[in-house]
């Protein structure tokens, strides 16, 4: 039995509307659109569509979005506000204290981050893991992403370039690609490969992670021609995944707030975003109206006994 969570960055459903909204263009698995339609499913997999705006006026950004997709806490009512790019105190604080990761290892489960990072980039956020530096931050400020922070309140292990290269972890653009353009000696997956890793991973594990971000930089960037890349990308990797399904496995595909749908635009936008699954919990999607339910159904899906929710909990 495993569950893996696929975290897509900035996509929401818009328009169907090819000359700004990517998703338009292709039947991708993420391609759904605002008015409920969207391209098939394959293997009996279900989709709904979240609110990610939380009751907080507005525009969705990643740093609350993600906080409350792992904590099951509406992270915007907390602060007021929406509040983009990285966690804040409050927010670390929070994901200390309600991580799904730490709820889960609590209880005994097992959790993967399947995302491998630099050792220099993990050790100048604190976080001691072996091996030599592959090279040297510099000035730049190392900051830590809400899943960084969620991961690390469930004590479990950071991966690796040396994961990379033994086929345990991938780097965050499937590929492997934009570290070999920096001199990283990483080996070139197709997206299919990185579905096996991530595959390996989940059967080893009760919940597994992988984060993709490079939609959101494409929308923030406007250039069809990157979202397009990053779009034909992922869903390489999620049809494989959905392939390799067995009858006890899940697969849960979701964001955090709209951006990529709406090229015509370099800000996030309002739009409800996609959260797909597949195997054996797609039924649960039901229970899925906004972020605050993500982590509530991740619990469920990764442990055969029912947990608290996070609003439950302590």
């Amino acid at each position: 039995m495993s569950a893996l969570f696929v975290f897509v960055d900035g996509v929401g459903a818009g328009a169907r509307d090819p000359d700004r909204n990517p998703l338009a263009r292709e039947d991708f698995l993420l391609s759904r659109f605002e008015d409920g339609t969207g391209a098939p499913l394959p293997r009996g997999g279900r989709a709904v569509l979240a609110d990610a705006t939380l009751g907080v006026a507005g525009r969705p950004q990643s740093a609350t979005g993600q906080t409350t997709i792992l904590t099951g806490e509406n992270a915007a009512a907390l602060l007021g506000r929406h509040l983009l790019g990285f966690p804040n105190a409050p927010l670390r604080e929070l994901l200390r204290r309600r991580s799904l990761f730490r709820t889960l290892a609590e209880t005994g489960r097992t959790v993967a981050f399947a995302n491998a990072y630099p050792v220099a980039y993990l050790r100048a956020l604190g976080i001691e893991v072996e091996g030599d530096p592959e090279f040297e931050l510099g000035k730049r400020r190392a900051r830590a992403a809400a899943t960084t922070v969620a991961f690390a309140a469930g004590g479990g292990r950071f991966r690796t370039w040396p994961d990379v290269r033994a086929g345990r972890g991938l780097t965050h653009d499937i590929t492997g690609a934009r570290a070999r353009a920096f001199g990283a000696d990483l080996p070139v997956r197709e997206p299919e490969e990185a579905a096996e890793v991530l595959r390996a991973l989940a059967l080893a594990h009760d919940l597994t992670l992988f984060e993709f971000f490079e939609t959101d930089e494409a929308g923030h960037a406007r250039s069809m021609e990157r979202a397009q890349d990053a779009l034909v990308r992922v869903d390489r990797l999620l049809r494989a995944l959905v392939a390799a399904l067995g009858p006890d496995d899940t697969l849960v595909v979701a964001s955090d707030h709209g951006n990529v749908e709406d090229l015509s635009t370099r800000n996030h936008t309002r739009a409800r975003v996609p959260v797909l699954a597949f195997g054996r919990g797609a039924d649960g999607l039901e229970r899925v109206g906004d972020l605050t339910h993500l982590a509530p159904l991740l619990a469920r899906l990764a442990t055969p006994e029912p947990l608290l929710t996070q609003g439950q909990a302590g």
